[in-house]
């Protein structure tokens, strides 16, 4: 392969939970000096824009034309099967044309924040691995649940309180076992065990926020309770029963 005669920049830019609002003005800046944006297209947005992209381009109008999509599959749920690592090299070989071809700033929109449970760490060691010396930059971003417990008014955690976000990808044993050293639960992917989740909560006498879509049109923030069936990227607040105010000061 032949090395582009300038090492280039990779960044991984947050842009936040689904309201171009929330996007930070320093993502912003980012995405208006990237040569090329990568943003991801997955299954659900099939020919058109996926959630990155649309955010983009509320945002930042002006960069329409540097904008290339890559897959990132989203229907292999665990594992790096065979089909989730040809992605990941497909998205790094992109970047690694870009730069060949003259980029000197590549950046990659992933929705809320970089460096939690983000494919951005997938796509910088690929592009690591064949552009050595690459620089590799994270603009933060808001988070699903930053701007859930915003949308709800629900404080994540006040005085001393300790804060865990849990991923129920594979039921709720780790929930369980978490929740019993922690005053607030964050649980991200609820969707496919929404029913466990739901005796859970029964078991310890406690209902809690889901959000979905939060921040899009279609927003939805009701008691888990409530819910008969939810989307696997649903997010929910499992917060302490709190007195008065200051109490945990």
């Amino acid at each position: 392969m032949n090395q582009p005669d300038r090492i280039g920049c990779l960044l991984g830019i947050g842009v936040g939970p689904g309201d171009p609002e929330l996007i930070t003005v320093k993502a912003v800046r980012a995405l208006q000096g990237c040569d090329v944006v990568l943003v991801p297209a997955t299954e659900a947005s099939g020919t058109g824009a996926g959630r990155a992209e649309a955010i983009v381009l509320a945002a930042c109008p002006e960069i329409a034309d540097r904008i290339t999509r890559v897959p990132f599959s989203m229907a292999d749920r665990t594992g790096v099967t065979k089909r989730r690592a040809a992605a990941w090299q497909l998205a790094a070989a992109a970047a690694v044309r870009a730069f060949e071809a003259g980029a000197t700033r590549v950046g990659f929109a992933t929705i809320g924040d970089p460096s939690v449970y983000s494919t951005f760490s997938y796509l910088a060691a690929g592009v690591g691995d064949q552009v050595p010396g690459i620089e590799v930059q994270v603009v933060p971003g808001i988070t699903a649940m930053q701007a859930l417990a915003a949308a709800s008014r629900t404080p994540l955690v006040e005085g001393d309180e300790v804060l865990a976000l849990v991923p129920l990808k594979h039921g709720i044993a780790n929930l369980v076992d978490i929740a019993q050293y922690v005053d607030t639960c964050v649980v991200y992917k609820a969707g496919r065990h929404l029913g466990a989740l739901q005796d859970y909560l029964g078991t310890i006498e406690q209902d809690a926020i889901a959000g979905i879509d939060i921040g899009l049109p279609g927003e939805r923030i009701v008691q888990v309770s409530e819910l008969e069936e939810a989307p696997y990227f649903t997010s929910v607040l499992i917060v302490p029963q709190r007195g008065a105010t200051g109490e945990r000061l």
